[in-house]
C-alpha cells in the first residue's frame, strides 16, 4: 500500500465465503500491510490476525435481521481514517460487488477525495461445489441467475419470477427469511419439484446443508436447522450427486 500521490486510500477487500485459506494472495498482501480494518460480520475473524500488531481493528459488522451498523456511520469511518491514517482496509464477507454495498463505499471514498482500490473476493456460492453443486454443468446448464431474497425494501427480488422461466441453476442470496414465499412461486408457476438446496457457512468447518424438492425449502431448513448466512441454490445442478 504505497501512498505514492499522499491521497488517502481505501481497500475495498473481500474476504471469501469463509475459509480463512480462500482469500485472494492480494488480499492476504493487503492485510499484512493494513493501518486500520473496518471488518464486517461475514468476513472471517481469522483473517484478523494477518494484519500487524498496530493495526487498528474495527468490528462494522450487520447481523442478519438484528443489531447493525448504519451504512452512513461506516461511511464516516471510512473518511475519518482514510484522512488521519492514510489508509484504510474495508474487509467485507465473499464479494463486496455482490450484495455486498462494495461500490457505494467506492463512490463515498471517491467523493471525498479518496483513492479506492477494489480486490475480489470468492463469494458464497462459488463455495457450492464443495457439496459437490456445481452450478453450471453442460447440458443441464447453462446459465446462472443471482437473484437477492431482501431488497432495499424487505421484498423478495421480482426478477426471480422471469428466472423460473429459464433453465438457469438459481441463486438467492439472503432469502432464509423468504423460504415459505419462494417456494410458493415455483408451486404456482407448476415448478415445485425441481430440485434444489440450501448450504450453510459454506467453506467453513461448520458448514451444513439439505436437498430436496424446492416446494420444500421450509421444511428442508427445518429438518437440518438451518438458518442464515445461508445460500439457497435451485436447479437440477443440486441433485447431479446425492
Amino acid at each position: 500500500m504505497n501512498n505514492i500521490h499522499n491521497l488517502p486510500e481505501l481497500f475495498v477487500l473481500g474476504a471469501g465465503p469463509g475459509d480463512p485459506e480462500l482469500i485472494t494472495v492480494k488480499g492476504y498482501r493487503i492485510l499484512q500491510q493494513a493501518k486500520v480494518v473496518l471488518y464486517d460480520n461475514l468476513a472471517n475473524k481469522e483473517l484478523l490476525s494477518l494484519t500487524p500488531d498496530d493495526c487498528e481493528q474495527i468490528y462494522v459488522g450487520k447481523q442478519p435481521y438484528g443489531d447493525y451498523t448504519p451504512q452512513e456511520q461506516i461511511h464516516e469511518l471510512i473518511k475519518h481514517f482514510a484522512f488521519t491514517k492514510g489508509s484504510v482496509v474495508r474487509l467485507k464477507g465473499g464479494d463486496p460487488f455482490i450484495f455486498g454495498r462494495g461500490f457505494e463505499e467506492v463512490l463515498f471514498a471517491r467523493e471525498n477525495g479518496i483513492k479506492t482500490y477494489f480486490i475480489p473476493g470468492i463469494t458464497s456460492m462459488q463455495a457450492s461445489g464443495l457439496e459437490d453443486i456445481p452450478l453450471t454443468h453442460r447440458a443441464i446448464s447453462e446459465s446462472v441467475w443471482i437473484v437477492t431474497g431482501t431488497k432495499k425494501d424487505g421484498m423478495l427480488s421480482a426478477d426471480l419470477k422471469l428466472a423460473i422461466q429459464s433453465n438457469a441453476t438459481v441463486v438467492i442470496y439472503m432469502g432464509m427469511k423468504k423460504l415459505r414465499e419462494i417456494a410458493q412461486i415455483y408451486i404456482e408457476s407448476g415448478n415445485g419439484d425441481i430440485p434444489a438446496a440450501i448450504i450453510q457457512h459454506a467453506s467453513r468447518s461448520n458448514q451444513k446443508s439439505a436437498r430436496g424438492m424446492v416446494k420444500y425449502l421450509p421444511t428442508m431448513a427445518e429438518s437440518k436447522q438451518l438458518t442464515y448466512p445461508a445460500i439457497i441454490i435451485i436447479g437440477a445442478v443440486t441433485s447431479l450427486i446425492n
